[in-house]
């Protein structure tokens, strides 16, 4: 077995129909896959409709499965409102929501304007409430129970980061929703948890985080105690779980997947990594010389 091989029985989320926002490509796109592999019905989101029936043709030959691209922009209620009408008309219903649309880049705050905080904050918090609500309160409203809410979050929600703050605020307001409503909507048969995802190499949010070559320069992998970046698989893995009736006492969990990167970030002095043998021999001996005075 490998940590690329596909974790679950074949028919594991068969009779489910699950929404994968920004699902046409990177991430969404690899666990609307392996969706779609296990059984399920999925609907595709995003702004790009072109690229969305693209992608659900693809996944669709590649799969044998039923893939329905919707165009939403989840930055508009009333345009989250229609795509789940198109979807409960399509499929009859929707019993998983997976918020992962996102918008992310990196900047000096101070050369932020205004605007470009917004949008960020727009289609990564207030994209993620605004298809929670309404797919909640019809679930509340219908009766429908065995609903599942998975959202996306980052590493950085609960720690912040430097020259992502619009991100790492957006991402923070998804963790306290997804925790808050596991609690308050778990009387109406909803689950509530999330992925913090640690890199995960994508073409688009990749070069936009890191451009030209800067990711050469940058070997992010030095920053990660595995020493690899993840595999689409291993994320399609844990997210398939979630969202499958074997995880139904897992409720307002958030699940971070990230070879240990933000731990050794965290660790006051895991820097001291970076010391050869040689040198961990002299401060041996220095320090029991000390203790010998």
């Amino acid at each position: 077995m490998s940590y690329t091989d596909k974790m679950l029985r074949d028919d594991a989320l068969k009779g489910k129909t699950i929404v994968v926002t920004g699902g046409g490509s990177g991430l969404g796109k690899s666990m609307t896959k392996y969706f779609l592999e296990l059984g399920a019905k999925v609907a595709i989101t995003s702004r790009n409709l072109e690229k969305l029936q693209t992608t659900a043709k693809e996944l669709e030959n590649e799969t044998g499965g039923e893939c329905f691209a919707v165009q939403c922009d989840v930055r508009h209620y009333d345009q989250v409102e229609a795509m789940h009408k198109q979807i409960t008309e399509k499929f009859g219903k929707a019993d998983v929501l997976l918020n992962n649309a996102a918008g992310n880049f990196i900047s000096p705050t101070e050369r932020l304007s205004a605007n470009a905080f917004d949008t960020i904050i727009d289609i990564v918090l207030k994209g993620t409430k605004n298809c929670t609500l309404a797919f909640g309160k019809h679930w509340i409203d219908t009766g429908q129970t065995n609903t599942n809410v998975l959202n996306i979050v980052t590493t950085y929600a609960w720690t912040g980061s430097a020259y992502v703050v619009p991100s790492a605020t957006a991402k923070a307001g998804v963790l306290a929703m997804t925790r808050s409503l596991a609690v308050e909507w778990a009387k109406y048969g909803m689950r509530f948890n999330a992925i913090a995802p640690g890199p995960f190499p994508t073409k688009g949010a990749w070069d936009r985080l890191l451009p030209g070559e800067l990711k050469d320069k940058l070997d992010i992998t030095k920053k990660i105690p595995l020493k690899r970046v993840g595999d689409h698989q291993e994320l399609a893995n844990l997210a398939a779980y979630l969202v499958s009736d074997f995880s139904a006492y897992v409720n307002g969990e958030v699940i971070t997947i990230d070879g240990g990167e933000w731990l050794k970030g965290a660790g006051q002095m895991n820097m001291l990594e970076m010391i050869p043998e040689e040198m961990w021999d002299m401060l041996e001996a220095m320090i029991k010389a000390k203790k010998n005075k």
